[in-house]
């Protein structure tokens, strides 16, 4: 037998074999997802999809399973309402509704405003060299590990107009002339519960920021040491550009959790038409005042209104970042 009769080696290429294993990581990645898969929509996916049902319906409390299509009455006519309705321009109109959707939008956009900026100053803070670091970090935590209903039946103590520990320090210092019913005023109300709000979760923000931190290289800011940069200009020029995607990160979870707020305000300042937000509106409707069907309908707006701002929020992050690489 001549070698030209011999069969040709077999060569496998190398992009081949790295194609190989990245489809069976991609099959791997799919099946370890799929347990997590089937517990969203179980826990999350299918009580969606019922209220999204239940807001086309008339139903209530009492006769679920019997209630009958209506359609988008729910949502333009409102007519499972028998009072507290205005006319505007023909349609039927909830001024709670709307009132709702105000306090919603002013506290999200608030409170993150402020946690963005208070949490990148303490996350500035933490990732300074400095003797008790470690302390520093933990117990910078604590506000955020407290649960909140008890912050915010601790704040509500301390908030209080007749024994209020806030009411009587300001009485000391001279800050007050009298005594502030602070959650009960609505002038006041908002402003209270922002500051609770503000207080809490100001450490989760600056958690996820210390960590974009923590993967800046420190070579960097030597070298602009070195070329003589003002540490304000190393800031926007170095530190907030390398940290923008955890920032974005960080701002897209505390916007999500603020716009379906409901525990801190519903323990702090019940019944309060000057901090009621849709979620607490929503849950009035669905089981105090028997309008399931219209409760339904603005939880489903709720989650319609989050999920547009947060594709909004994404998309032009998107482009700024796409913008910028360019």
């Amino acid at each position: 037998m001549t070698t030209d009769t011999l069969a040709p080696p077999v060569t496998v290429t190398v992009p081949k074999i790295k194609s190989e294993l990245m489809q069976q990581r991609v099959r791997a990645a799919r099946w370890f997802l799929l347990p997590m898969l089937l517990a969203l929509a179980v826990v999350a996916g299918w009580p969606l999809l019922r209220s999204i049902y239940f807001s086309f319906t008339d139903a209530s409390l009492t006769d679920l399973y019997g209630a009958e299509w209506i359609g988008f009455g729910n949502y333009l006519r409102w007519t499972t309402l028998e009072s507290g309705v205005t006319r505007y321009r023909g349609l039927l109109v909830d001024p709670a509704w709307w009132n709702a959707v105000w306090n919603t939008l002013r506290f999200a956009a608030t409170s993150v405003f402020f946690e963005a900026i208070l949490g990148m100053i303490v996350a500035l803070v933490l990732n300074a060299e400095f003797r008790g670091r470690s302390i520093v970090r933990a117990a910078i935590l604590i506000p955020w590990a407290i649960p909140t209903i008890v912050s915010a039946k601790m704040w509500s103590w301390m908030l209080n107009d007749q024994f209020g520990i806030l009411n009587d320090l300001g009485l000391r210092l001279g800050l007050l002339s009298q005594k502030v019913a602070w959650t009960a005023t609505a002038e006041t109300a908002m402003q209270a519960v922002l500051i609770v709000d503000i207080w809490k979760t100001t450490p989760f923000m600056a958690l996820l920021i210390l960590a974009g931190l923590q993967m800046v290289p420190r070579d960097i800011y030597e070298a602009a040491d070195l070329d003589g940069v003002h540490p304000v200009k190393q800031f926007f020029r170095i530190t907030l550009p390398l940290v923008r995607p955890a920032l974005m990160v960080a701002i897209i979870f505390r916007l999500l959790d603020a716009l379906r707020i409901f525990d801190l305000i519903y323990v702090l300042t019940p019944n309060s038409t000057a901090t009621k937000t849709m979620s607490v509106l929503a849950r009035e409707n669905l089981f105090d005042f028997d309008k399931f069907a219209y409760g339904s309908a603005m939880s489903t707006l709720l989650f319609l209104i989050i999920a547009v701002l947060t594709m909004l929020y994404i998309w032009l992050g998107k482009v700024r970042f796409d913008g910028g690489d360019r």
